[in-house]
């Protein structure tokens, strides 16, 4: 009903004011019940998300995932392509002369090595790779997916963080914002990096972005500890101790008379944790005290001094999993390097001798790891995740026997709690240069991951620059049919 314009002309100075002090009140009442109402709006929505718990009943309680930088060939390891085999050294039909990330690209080129059948499922799995062969049934591949980037350190980002670009926390620092530790002795969420090096672009694989810092990894690996957790032979225990108690009181006064400042009890809490941390983790990471046998399992006493470390740090994932870290990042390879291909699996130039030096190294570790893992029972918590940052081309680069970046089709997998296994979900073309059928992307993948975390991707939010942010940006689909 619209207001009758005499009667607004014939408004008193007295009316007015009357009227505006009971608006007021209302404004005020409103504002003092916020947090009540706030409640109440929160209390009748059942997914409604609340820091450190989950949303609903989860399937799985941690995860570890499995990183290989440089972009790991996917017609050469998981997605096999007779067609590419049919139609070796002819033209790419309809791309005849493609122009990829690093130039002009030749004549279609097989795989150097055979596929093979493995499991019950008979799953054909690259040869190089036959003690990964024997999980294929535990295992749920993803040969649709596709990135939004071709170059690695980008790509890196995007895998880890659902971003191109640096700033945005990582899927195991959201994993650790929204859930919290499960052993308060130990980091919720660890990154394990290669014995090689950083994978590209670093640090920001594994970081907080803008979420509170001490959500962040804490970076180590069997050949680099967790560095100044050893007390200074100079201080005795209980030195140690009773100034540790005194710093805990004056931390408490401060932060009682100042009671929003969030960050200083997030640094104090990090320095409590790593004051636990110097009676656990040098225990928890103590390899050697593991039996003989499952040492020559894991390859740790390999003579290829490359297998042996990434063994040493197989074996460490497993150790920290046991003991509640919520979330492991294990590497396996790192940054490019001057000679393509030497120290991850970016191989533009030599395919076949740089997989034959990468896949030995990564086969018996990661398998052993799968199965000692399987062995202990702890698959029924554990969500294993294999990635890397996109796929290759089906073609060899011109004038070399390598692959360049194919962002258009790659393969990642899922393993573990609450994952169908012995199934592939999507699909690239006859010849595996794009993703054909049901294309999936990094939003999909971590949609689904939280899913099993018992979170709704939709709902984990963190409000940062006037923007209610997520994992997964603002798309993403529960992937439903890989879940058992």
């Amino acid at each position: 009903m619209k207001p009758n314009q005499n009667d607004l002309l014939s408004q008193t100075r007295r009316n007015f004011l009357s009227r505006m002090t009971s608006g007021l009140t209302g404004v005020a009442l409103t504002s003092l019940l916020a947090d009540d109402l706030l409640g109440a709006a929160l209390s009748s929505d059942t997914a409604a998300w609340k820091p450190g718990q989950p949303q609903f009943k989860p399937k799985t309680k941690q995860v570890l995932q499995i990183f290989c930088p440089g972009a790991a060939s996917h017609v050469d390891l998981w997605d096999y392509k007779p067609s590419l085999e049919k139609y070796d050294g002819k033209p790419l039909p309809g791309e005849e002369n493609m122009v990829s990330f690093q130039g002009k690209n030749g004549p279609l080129m097989k795989s150097p090595w055979a596929f093979a059948p493995g499991g019950k499922s008979g799953k054909m799995i690259s040869s190089m790779l036959p003690h990964m062969s024997k999980h294929v049934d535990d295992i749920a591949f993803l040969h649709g997916m596709a990135s939004r980037t071709n170059t690695h350190g980008p790509g890196c980002i995007f895998m880890n963080s659902g971003f191109v670009r640096e700033g945005f926390p990582s899927a195991g620092a959201w994993t650790s914002y929204a859930l919290g530790s499960l052993n308060n002795n130990l980091p919720t969420y660890v990154a394990i990096q290669d014995v090689r090096g950083e994978p590209p672009n670093g640090k920001a694989n594994w970081s907080n972005g803008f979420l509170p810092a001490d959500y962040q990894a804490v970076a180590m690996a069997a050949q680099q500890p967790l560095r100044n957790l050893a007390r200074p032979v100079s201080i005795s225990e209980s030195e140690e101790k009773a100034t540790r108690d005194f710093l805990k009181t004056i931390n408490g006064e401060h932060a009682l008379r100042h009671p929003g400042e969030s960050e200083l009890k997030a640094r104090m809490a990090s320095y409590e944790l790593a004051a636990r941390m110097q009676l656990t983790a040098p225990e928890v990471a103590d390899i050697s005290k593991e039996p003989a046998h499952l040492h020559h399992l894991y390859g740790t006493d390999s003579k290829n001094p490359l297998l042996a470390a990434y063994a040493r740090n197989c074996l460490l994932s497993r150790r920290f999993l046991e003991q509640g870290v919520r979330y492991v990042s294990l590497y396996c390879a790192s940054r490019a390097s001057a000679v393509d291909g030497l120290l991850n699996w970016d191989a533009h130039k030599t395919l076949k001798a740089d997989y034959e030096r990468h896949c030995p190294i990564f086969d018996q570790p990661t398998a052993a790891l799968l199965t000692d893992m399987k062995q202990r029972g702890m698959l029924d918590d554990v969500l294993v995740l294999w990635t890397t940052e996109f796929g290759r081309m089906p073609t060899r680069q011109e004038g070399t026997d390598g692959r360049d970046h194919n962002p258009d089709a790659f393969t990642t997998w899922m393993m573990g709690a609450g994952i169908k296994g012995g199934v592939s979900y999507g699909a690239t073309d006859e010849f595996g240069r794009r993703a054909a059928v049901d294309t999936t992307y990094v939003y999909d993948f971590y949609a689904t991951v939280l899913q099993l975390l018992g979170l709704n991707h939709e709902k984990l939010t963190y409000y940062h620059n006037g923007a209610d942010r997520r994992l997964t940006d603002v798309h993403g689909h529960v992937i439903e049919k890989i879940l058992a």
